[in-house]
């Protein structure tokens, strides 16, 4: 793996500002941001009236705790544009989320929006090593979803040579890479993690591929699916990270010469850790629940929003702005069995550490009578012999039992005996509690 260390020129200013410089730029922009919203969204005017707060009430950064959260409800209760500030004509475009858990959640976006958009995309993928003239192996997905058009529209920013792939067609996907030799992929992990096995089916080293650096983003992975990843696939793999409601891929990215988590774009996303239960704000380095302000943002300016994902602010390194640690999981999709409190996460730490074991699992939630059940379904590598699999189930079930504190049933599968799915994007947890 060759690291490229971006020289002081490339940066931009802002990317090297001091701290008091940022914070002088956040609070002119927050106060433009609260103001707009304001203005000319009937649902923060009545929120914030509710709150007993106004605009002119922000006189520091700190006086944003003073304003109320937004969550995926108010845009859920305002579908589709009720939360947009601008005329609708303004709008150049609508992304939405699928809608599996109620309906979409609508986002829009100004000519000046996706102009920011860009622009922070095409920062990510330089801090990761990206420069003008590489080729971008794009396998987000396109279409409604803010992954495949937010990466194209940064890499060629960027002036990148863009192969607009999105998801599904692995067998395809490994044929273009092999033709086409792109340097750069963005693609979730967990698809990575499928090309990597068809390289492997096709009888191809995955680590001679001509794949320098891997941006992934869209879903949660750990540290030890980073080592799994840049260990078969010979490529640096760097962390992106956003969210459609606050603008898509790219509010932060991690610098290649350190991996040492994604910066927040501060000039243009201002963030909070708070308490998920309490929305106390926490001090930088507490895990908590990670919260957005906009500065920038013109068709669907957010106040305040709610990730649900679980991670803490970490002080600058690379560059003048925060970090975040790793997600540890989300507020939301936490898992309880029979009192133990349990992210997916914490599963696949431990999967990693197997090597007869494939990154690839899922959790498989029931109830017998009055008790909640856990089973891990958890998949061999090609080259573990079938003969061991039921071993290694035991084995992981007594690492959950000791490193969770919870008893599980693990079913170990051949290679690819979990669905791999077209989006990219893994469903590691079924949930059958929900169901009848």
């Amino acid at each position: 793996m060759v690291q490229r260390m971006p020289a002081p020129s490339e940066l931009e200013p802002i990317e090297r500002a001091s701290r008091d410089e940022l914070q002088a730029l956040q609070l002119q922009r927050m106060r433009w941001s609260l103001r707009h919203a304001y203005d000319n969204v009937p649902h923060y005017r009545a929120a914030f009236d509710a709150a007993g707060v106004h605009p002119d009430d922000l006189r520091t950064l700190a006086d944003i705790a003073r304003f109320p959260f937004t969550t995926k409800k108010e845009l859920r209760d305002n579908y589709p544009f009720g939360l947009f500030a601008v005329p609708r004509e303004r709008v150049v475009r609508v992304h939405a989320s699928s809608g599996t858990t109620g309906k979409p959640t609508v986002v829009g976006y100004t000519q000046n929006d996706i102009d920011t958009w860009a622009n922070v995309v095409a920062r990510s993928i330089r801090a990761a090593g990206g420069r003008r003239g590489d080729m971008v192996h794009i396998a987000y997905g396109y279409g409604l979803f803010t992954g495949g058009l937010g990466a194209h529209y940064g890499a060629e920013r960027l002036g990148c040579t863009v192969v607009p792939m999105s998801g599904g067609q692995t067998e395809k996907q490994v044929q273009l890479i092999q033709d086409f030799r792109p340097s750069v992929i963005m693609v979730t992990p967990s698809y990575m993690l499928n090309l990597i096995e068809e390289f492997q089916r096709q009888g191809l080293d995955p680590a001679a591929s001509p794949l320098k650096v891997g941006i992934f983003g869209a879903e949660p992975w750990t540290d030890a699916m980073r080592a799994e990843i840049e260990r078969r696939a010979g490529i640096d793999a760097v962390d992106i990270y956003g969210l459609s409601e606050v603008m898509g891929p790219g509010v932060a990215s991690e610098c290649i010469e350190s991996k040492d988590g994604p910066v927040i774009w501060e000039d243009h996303f201002y963030p909070e850790i708070i308490d998920p239960e309490t929305g106390e704000v926490l001090p930088d380095g507490e895990e908590g629940e990670l919260v957005f302000t906009s500065l920038s943002k013109e068709a669907l300016p957010v106040i305040r929003y709610r990730t649900r994902d679980l991670t803490r602010l970490l002080p600058p390194t690379s560059r003048g702005m925060r970090r975040i640690g790793k997600i540890t999981g989300r507020s939301d999709d936490m898992l309880i069995i029979r009192g133990v409190n349990l992210f997916p996460s914490q599963i696949e730490e431990l999967i990693c550490r197997m090597p007869k074991l494939a990154p690839q699992y899922q959790l498989v939630v029931s109830r017998e009578g009055h008790l909640d059940q856990l089973e891990v379904l958890a998949e061999l590598r090609p080259e573990t012999p079938a003969a061991e699999a039921e071993a290694l189930a035991r084995e992981l079930e007594q690492r959950i039992k000791t490193h969770v504190g919870v008893s599980t049933r693990v079913k170990p599968l051949p290679p690819n005996g979990i669905e791999r799915t077209l989006t990219g994007k893994a469903r590691r947890v079924v949930d059958l509690r929900q169901r009848g």
